[in-house]
């Protein structure tokens, strides 16, 4: 532990060496945030330009960053576009009480956060925040956006863009020619924007965007507040359910992937899958995979095939779809909890001993029927949160529970070593909220998905480092961690061991320090894979999607961790030579507390 120590000591060092035109940013707005009144956005434009960020490469330049404004663009609701002001605050009574109404206004969503706001349709947004997480996420999109919105518009004046009242749809091609940038930008700026790009760009060169932005409480007990408030329909509902006694799997992953896995829903219907994708254009990628499973030239997974059919199957059919689909998990048992607070993350309850083992995905192993019946285990799924927001989740669920026997942290997360849709696997964390790095006895191995693997890599033995936003990240700081053999850069998993800490600890999670979780009182296991790569800014979500191969990832990485809670369980009959490590403090439950 003295070398551990002696190392972080190092490595803080040159941390705080590097980000202090990061360091001032984030002061800035936090303190003009304290002001009872509205800051303009464009007293933070100087440090958001100074900061050097690694998403916001060209923010002081005066060409065009169409890679960050995309970026922007997908984290940021529809309304965004020429408004105002908007007002941040923790929850709906909040905003009400200093003469916010948004309970009449119009609920807006963002493509690529799920953060709820509201747009009064006369230039005026509100949203709700989860976490001290969300503002240093929120205002720099914010900033990022304004900068190059003010750009583009500068460019079309410079230019003599057509103008008129007739919003011209002009191709990407000719966009990059008048404007710069590049015609990939432009199209996929394009998609993002979709029938509006005409008049979106209208109303550029029409109006100088000059945002306004209004902070409204932001406690930390506010926090811990509107977290409670979040977890009290889950633990109603695994009272109402029998289920408060019972082991406890915490799991942060996503809403559709374990579900997906132990209900069989979407192999119940492969006939009506497969229709509807032959009713899909030829030329679309699903026609194709279909195509080549038909004639055995497919790599992929027809489980992962059949899954991914089945999101754009069910939405297809609207609200009918969607409930079809909700009252089928239900009979096979998994119940959906959605959130109604600023913590917008949902939940799914999945009692082992509810689920039908003929109904489990095959790739699980062999079930024993009896087992499972018997298991008096349950699993809470969450989709993964945001930042801090991780933290304020799992201890509350640590409170108010104390069968907890496992954590498991599946996330996407940026690659400084990897490509899009390869799997990380860490055994070390820092944490840049607490300054604190983590060694893990991490309770995955390349071992346990290299099997459903069929396009990324499997990469164990990383290093990852928490962030506090992705824009708060310059080239330079990447560059350190990446000497420092950090290759995996995340937003949860800091705050997640933060929480860990305190369920196995009598102290508050510690600052600056190297933690040893040799040995934990619960099962712990962290994978990540990557939806980014920072040091190619093209080749990332705001420039493109996962799509149906990055399935192939989220899969084989769901699989492993249902996989390690059925073996913990001894639900699925073990492979001759390959033993089992439990947790050292991990309690076995007795017989007479299963459920008969």
């Amino acid at each position: 532990m003295a070398v551990a120590r002696l190392a972080l000591a190092s490595f803080a060092d040159g941390e705080v060496r590097l980000s202090d035109e990061v360091e001032l940013y984030q002061r800035t707005y936090t303190t003009l945030l304290r002001s009872s009144g509205e800051t303009q956005l464009r007293v933070l434009e100087p440090s958001h330009m100074a900061m050097g960020s690694s998403l916001h490469p060209l923010a002081a330049s005066e060409e065009l960053d169409l890679g960050a404004f995309i970026y922007a663009v997908r984290r940021l609701p529809d309304g965004i576009a020429g408004a105002e002001l908007v007002v941040m605050g923790q929850d709906v009574e909040a905003l009400s009480a200093s003469g916010i109404p948004v309970e009449y206004w119009e609920e807006a969503e963002a493509p690529a956060r799920r953060r709820r706001w509201y747009d009064s349709g006369t230039g005026t947004l509100a949203v709700l925040l989860a976490s001290a997480s969300d503002v240093d996420d929120l205002v720099p999109t914010l900033v990022a956006f304004q900068i190059e919105w003010n750009k583009i518009r500068g460019r079309q004046r410079a230019s003599g863009w057509p103008s008129g009242t007739d919003a011209p749809d002009v191709p990407p091609e000719e966009c990059a020619r008048e404007l710069g940038g590049s015609a990939d930008d432009w199209a996929r700026l394009r998609d993002a924007w979709g029938e509006s790009f005409g008049a979106r760009m209208q109303l550029i060169s029409e109006r100088r965007l000059s945002l306004r932005v209004r902070m409204l409480g932001g406690s930390h007990t506010g926090y811990e507040r509107l977290t409670r408030r979040w977890w009290a329909p889950v633990s109603a509902e695994l009272a109402g359910e029998g289920l408060t006694e019972r082991p406890l799997y915490f799991v942060s992953s996503n809403s559709h992937s374990l579900v997906n896995i132990v209900t069989g829903i979407a192999r119940e219907r492969e006939g009506e899958l497969v229709a509807f994708v032959e009713q899909l254009d030829e030329r679309d990628i699903l026609r194709h995979e279909l195509t080549a499973f038909r004639e055995g030239d497919s790599q992929g997974s027809w489980e992962n095939f059949l899954y991914f059919v089945a999101r754009l199957y069910f939405s297809a059919r609207g609200h009918e779809g969607w409930a079809e689909r909700r009252a089928a998990e239900r009979e096979k048992g998994v119940t959906h909890l959605r959130s109604r607070t600023a913590l917008r993350v949902p939940a799914q309850v999945i009692p082992l001993d509810a689920l039908d083992p003929g109904a489990l995905d095959p790739r699980l192993g062999e079930v024993d029927a009896e087992a499972l019946s018997a298991s008096g285990a349950v699993i809470v799924n969450i989709d993964y949160p945001l930042g801090v927001a991780a933290y304020n989740i799992l201890r509350e669920v640590a409170v108010d529970r104390t069968g907890l026997r496992g954590v498991y942290v599946l996330g996407k997360a940026a690659t400084l070593n990897a490509d899009v849709g390869d799997v990380m696997i860490s055994n070390v964390v820092h944490d840049e909220h607490a300054g604190s790095t983590y060694w893990l006895d991490n309770a995955f191995s390349v071992d346990d998905l290299a099997p459903d693997l069929r396009f990324g890599t499997g990469l164990d033995n990383q290093r990852a480092v928490t962030v506090k936003s992705t824009f708060l990240q310059k080239r330079s700081y990447l560059d350190f961690y990446y000497r420092e053999a950090f290759t995996v850069v995340e937003m949860e998993t800091g705050p997640y061991l933060n929480a860990v800490y305190e369920i196995a600890d009598a102290d508050r999670h510690p600052v600056g320090e190297a933690i040893n979780f040799s040995k934990l009182p619960i099962d712990l296991g962290v994978i990540h894979y990557a939806s980014d790569t920072p040091y190619t800014q093209a080749r990332t979500l705001g420039a493109q999607g996962l799509s149906y191969y990055g399935m192939d990832s989220t899969y084989a990485s769901s699989l492993a961790i249902l996989r390690r809670i059925l073996r913990l369980e001894g639900v699925l009959r073990e492979v001759p030579g390959r033993e089992l490590t439990r947790p050292s403090g991990m309690p076995t439950l007795p017989p007479d507390a299963r459920p008969s």
